[in-house]
Formats: structure tokens, sequence, C-alpha cells
């Protein structure tokens, strides 16, 4: 019991901030924002009451959603003249179809996808590819959008590192981690310029 309210407590320390920003992108900062942090915080809740084999299928079935959606945001974005916006895009464009393709073939042994978790991190990810492509300034959109998707990324990966018992989903949630970290800190000093 103490263990999972100090892991809830710590979820939502660490999403509360970037969550409140998620569905931004020039657009409505207010209602869509706390929809989607509850929405988020709901999900990492579901996913937290789950242990063993069931987490670490429930974990690889949200996370390809989620990583689908990176990808679509950075293919939006592929045509700026903005040449780090681009690195950034092609980076995540890389690496997520990479990570995708591992946790589709890791899924394969925990029997496929757990469609009702992956239903709701479709769910959660909602207009996030449309917001990007309908903003007037897509660069900053995808940026400011990026942020609390990769803050979204790194909580479930944190968890998976404090609950999964295997090797290849701990040194996935490591990797998720480390480079969505970085892009992080990349995003939020473009910002400041």
């Amino acid at each position: 019991m103490h263990k999972t309210f100090l892991t809830t407590l710590a979820l939502s320390v660490l999403t509360t901030p970037a969550l409140a920003q998620m569905n931004h992108g020039g657009m409505n900062h207010t209602t869509p924002s706390a929809r989607s942090q509850t929405a988020m915080t709901m999900d990492l809740e579901a996913l937290n009451r789950l242990s063993g084999r069931a987490f670490d299928r429930a974990f690889l079935s949200m996370m390809i959603p989620h990583h689908q959606a990176a990808v679509a945001m950075s293919q939006a974005v592929l045509g700026t003249k903005d040449a780090q916006v681009k690195a950034w895009a092609s980076a995540i464009i890389r690496d997520q179809n990479r990570e995708i393709a591992q946790m589709t073939t890791l899924l394969q042994s925990y029997g496929g996808v757990d469609t009702q978790m992956a239903g709701m991190m479709k769910t959660m990810m909602g207009g996030m590819v449309e917001r990007v492509k309908q903003a007037s300034n897509k660069d900053l959109a995808f940026v400011q959008g990026m942020l609390p998707h990769h803050a979204s990324a790194v909580a479930m990966a944190n968890l998976a590192l404090q609950k999964s018992q295997s090797p290849s989903i701990l040194k996935l949630a490591r990797d998720i981690v480390r480079a969505q970290a970085q892009e992080m800190y990349e995003f939020r000093l473009s910002l400041l310029r």
C-alpha cells in the first residue's frame, strides 16, 4: 500500500506540470489540458495496478501507440526550413520506429497487444498530430507538443524501471528515459532563445 501510494505520488509529481500542457500547440490551453492530464493519470494508474507479465504486456501495448503519435507529429514537420526541428523530427522518426519494431517483436512472447491498454493510449493521444498540422507555427507547435509527449513516455518508462522483471523491457525503458529526457532538455533550451 505504501509503495503504491509513493509510486502514484511520484508519477503525479513528475507528470503534472508537463501533462498540463499535453493538448497545446497553439490551441486552447485550459480544458483540453486538464482532460489530457486526467487521462494520462488514469492510464498510468491502470498500468501501475498491473504486475509481472501483465504489466510488461500493457506497457508495450501502450508505448507503441504513444511512439506512433510521436512519429506522426515528427512527420508533420519534416518539410520545415528549420534545420534543428528537422533534425529532431528525423531522429524521433528513426529511433521510435526502431523501438516500435522492437516492442512489436517483444509483444509476441506476451500473446500480442493488450487492446484495452493500447486503446486507452490511442484515445489519450487524440488530436496531438492534428494540432501540429493545423498550427500557424508548426515548428513551435511541434517543440511545445513534444515536451509533454516525451514527459509522459518518461513517466511510463520510469514505472517500467520500477516494476518490470524483464531485462529487455528494463533496457528499453532506460533507453527511452535517456533519449527523451535529453530531447526534452534540448526542446526547453530552444524555447528559451
